[in-house]
């Protein structure tokens, strides 16, 4: 078993019984307690779990759900270079689908002004504001808006967007694991992310580099369904090849000397 499989299994461990021992841990899986502190060391490095005397407990915050306006502050600038690497996967003409992600409102500040004749599917409230003058068509699912993130969700918006098939499907999601595939924290966005991904020709996953090894209350889906990761730092070789396993291609930052972004 590799390093990586046993910390998501340990991850498994901790939603299940919210604490684990080092001692129970090193005879499960038949490493040695050294082993588990290490690992243990990592899941708390990564925001997923606090250290104790004797094993380390769940950390509550990877379910929670910041709002919009703390979520759009953080890590702007990878969320720039990441805009501006997901201009080429976008056509003039094609339809698009969106989520309430603040990655996603970046990205579309740059592909509206640089892509003509677009059609812009989402339940984001903020992307039909700000967007709405921008001469690309814009849809909105309707739905319930949540006042704090900003975005219409519920059985409205499940069925709109079922209405629809289109050529790029755009979002990010709160964390990346081998294992554990994509996941989130909002369980009713999570629901329309799923959706969208169903209705697209070309999924494309938005997401800065901390988001890799990491995992969040509610999974999404596998590394299967999705065809493109744009993100604003090269993944770790182990990362590359265990995307090009799944046929993901991956665009990401270059040298600061070159001019194009690199994919693999």
């Amino acid at each position: 078993m590799k390093a990586f499989e046993r910390r998501d299994l340990i991850i498994n461990e901790l939603y299940r019984h919210k604490k684990v021992h080092v001692a129970d841990l090193a005879q499960k899986f038949q490493v040695s307690e050294e082993t588990i502190r290490r690992d243990l060391d990592k899941l708390d490095k990564e925001g997923l779990a606090k250290k104790n005397y004797g094993g380390a407990i769940l950390n509550a915050h990877t379910n929670e759900d910041p709002s919009y306006a703390s979520r759009h502050q953080v890590n702007l600038e990878a969320k720039s270079i990441i805009a501006s690497n997901v201009l080429d996967l976008i056509n003039d003409g094609d339809s698009l689908m969106t989520d309430t992600s603040t990655t996603a409102f970046e990205a579309l500040r740059k592909i509206t002004e640089s892509k003509h004749n677009l059609t812009i599917i989402t339940n984001s409230l903020a992307v039909l504001s700000e967007f709405q003058h921008s001469g690309h068509k814009l849809i909105s699912t309707g739905g319930t808006l949540g006042p704090e993130t900003s975005s219409f969700v519920g059985p409205t918006a499940s069925q709109t967007i079922q209405k629809y098939n289109v050529d790029v499907a755009l979002f990010s999601c709160k964390a990346l694991s081998m294992t554990g595939g994509l996941s989130d924290s909002n369980e009713e966005e999570s629901e329309l992310k799923i959706l969208m991904q169903k209705q697209a020709s070309k999924v494309v996953l938005l997401v800065d580099h901390s988001k890799f090894d990491r995992i969040a209350f509610i999974k999404l889906f596998s590394f299967d369904k999705v065809d493109y990761i744009v993100t604003d730092q090269k993944p770790s070789d182990e990362w590359i090849h265990f995307l090009n396993s799944y046929q993901v291609s991956v665009l990401y930052s270059v040298p600061t000397d070159e001019t194009q972004p690199a994919k693999q």
